[in-house]
């Protein structure tokens, strides 16, 4: 029994770097086709160009990696509760990131222990799976990754 202990906290440590180095687990080719759900309100555009043409009604999406939440310059309808996290120190990993999209109001509950905490995102993206193949194609994108 013990081997298989020590092989399960083995399989656990070299799990752990891929979040905390911001490695994406999915793919990112099936992650653009499922953010065309997402760019109905998010954008993904660097300084020098649009790379996937979207709405404006969440922020910009490029450069989402290791960014503070709540924190995209060019965007200001941020509710107060993704502020709140953001200045609670809640920056965007691939952990971060899939729990937040399965359930946005649910995440920032949990994550700033306040039961009146909202999210202006309604949307949510119950796949674990499309969650991490649409974390991969954000992280693809963007020159920070």
């Amino acid at each position: 029994m013990q081997p298989l202990i020590a092989l399960s906290l083995g399989l656990s440590f070299l799990a752990s770097p891929l979040f905390a180095d911001g490695h994406a687990t999915g793919n990112p080719s099936k992650g653009e086709k499922v953010f065309a759900k997402c760019k109905a309100c998010h954008m993904v555009a660097s300084s020098d160009e649009i790379i996937v043409k979207g709405g404006n009604v969440g922020p910009n999406l490029y450069g989402i990696y290791n960014r503070k939440a709540g924190t995209q310059t060019e965007y200001s309808k941020y509710g107060k509760s993704i502020v709140s996290a953001g200045n609670a120190g809640l920056q965007w990993n691939e952990e971060a990131f899939l729990t937040y999209v399965a359930n946005p109001k649910d995440f920032l509950i949990k994550y700033l222990e306040d039961k009146k905490a909202r999210s202006n995102m309604a949307f949510k993206l119950k796949s674990e799976d499309d969650a991490k193949n649409v974390w991969a194609y954000l992280v693809s994108l963007s020159s920070e990754n």
